[in-house]
Parts: C-alpha cells; sequence; structure tokens
C-alpha cells in the first residue's frame, strides 16, 4: 500500500533521535534527565516527537514535562496541572538540570 502513499516510509519517532547532532555535554544532561523521568515511576510514559519527548504519567493526564533537545542546551516545559500556565527554563549545565529536576519531581507528584 505504500506504493500509493497511505503509508509513511519513515521510520517512527525514537528517543535516540534526538541525541544526533547534540554536543557531547547535552547529550549527557538528556540522558540524565530522561534516567530521571522515568525513575519517577513506573507509570511514566515517554513519547519521543519529532522535535521534543513528552513525558506523562497517564493517558488522561497527558504531559506534565516536554524537553526539546538544542545543540547546546535543552528547552523543558513543566506542566503542573491542567489549569497552569507551563513553566519553561533552558538547561545548560548540571546547575540548571537540578533546578529543572526539582520542578518534574513536583509536577509528577502534584498530578493525579
Amino acid at each position: 500500500m505504500s506504493n500509493f502513499g497511505f503509508y509513511s516510509e519513515k521510520a517512527s519517532n525514537s528517543f535516540e533521535s534526538h541525541i544526533v547532532g547534540l554536543k557531547e555535554e547535552t547529550r549527557e544532561l538528556l540522558l540524565n534527565l530522561r534516567a530521571f523521568i522515568n525513575s519517577l515511576g513506573d507509570n511514566v510514559i515517554e513519547e519521543p516527537r519529532p522535535h521534543r519527548i513528552a513525558y506523562a504519567k497517564s493517558l488522561n493526564f497527558r504531559v506534565f514535562a516536554d524537553v526539546q533537545p538544542k545543540g547546546d542546551s535543552l528547552i523543558i516545559s513543566v506542566r503542573k496541572s491542567r489549569t497552569e500556565v507551563p513553566v519553561t527554563c533552558m538547561v545548560k549545565n548540571l546547575s540548571d538540570l537540578e533546578t529543572a529536576k526539582n520542578q518534574i519531581s513536583e509536577a509528577y507528584n502534584k498530578i493525579r
């Protein structure tokens, strides 16, 4: 059926596709962040998308953290509830990452 254009020949998005092109330090920050978010609980859902990686606690509350990898930084958007405006931060070093982890942990624990 792909000959008729019904199905894409492209591979689905993967976490690994987001690592390509990142500087070494940024790659390490992303891998560190991924391990941290996945350690929050067994119900964490990781969904790689074309330009970002979305993390959700369940399918009902879609996303509590969005991570957009850039060449030398990570842009992280944290949403603590459906009604609150997401908080966005730029992570370029371990200090920034620790601040982001605190916000992500708080969002994860706050949502039900």
